[in-house]
């Protein structure tokens, strides 16, 4: 498909999966991914040799991702990250947070964000129920109150929270070979 002709001239090492169609807030904005679109999509991204990162808005999009790989359109060690707080998905409350994580298969690695002023709160909720932490301006361009915050700045702070929690940041490396990543020469090098 068209959406998918970038992840093939780039091949990069993720690219995201948003595995449900959904509402997104008040605006008149539908993100359609049909279960057809889906498949393909994934199909692609699989045969391509990249990671789909399977954003689960819901618990349905969860739902249908598990389905994805009991069909063999994605491998079986699937990344999949838990979006909490985007109207009109998954709640960031923590009864809705835990469901969502007691259905994420033990094979798969997860991570988990929500968005505005709870990004460093699910940062701690993430590592605390086992899984991986997701920060950045894409979801909460805030530091403090009235403070806007850098990308840098973002990182350093869920990084000194997961660290105080007594778990270790990762380098480059080590989550290659955890997620089974494919590192490619970059364009510029490869011409």
């Amino acid at each position: 498909t068209n959406r998918m002709e970038h992840v093939r001239q780039c091949l990069p090492e993720i690219c995201t999966l948003d595995c449900g169609t959904m509402n997104f807030a008040e605006a008149d904005y539908v993100m359609t991914n049909t279960p057809g679109m889906l498949r393909a999509m994934g199909g692609m991204m699989t045969a391509l040799g990249v990671k789909p990162e399977i954003e689960a808005f819901d618990t349905g999009h969860l739902w249908f991702a598990k389905q994805l790989v009991e069909e063999k359109v994605l491998n079986p060690d699937a990344l999949v990250q838990l979006c909490m707080g985007v109207p009109w998905g998954a709640p960031d409350d923590l009864n809705t947070f835990m469901a969502m994580v007691n259905n994420v298969p033990s094979t798969w690695n997860w991570s988990a964000f929500s968005i505005g002023r709870n990004q460093m709160a699910y940062a701690a909720a993430a590592v605390l129920a086992g899984g991986n932490v997701r920060v950045g301006l894409e979801d909460n361009l805030w530091l403090d109150k009235g403070v806007l915050a850098t990308n840098a700045q973002l990182v350093e702070r869920a990084a000194s929270i997961v660290t105080n929690l007594g778990a270790r940041i990762l380098g480059p490396e080590e989550v290659r070979k955890k997620l089974n990543l494919t590192k490619r020469a970059p364009l510029a090098a490869a011409a």
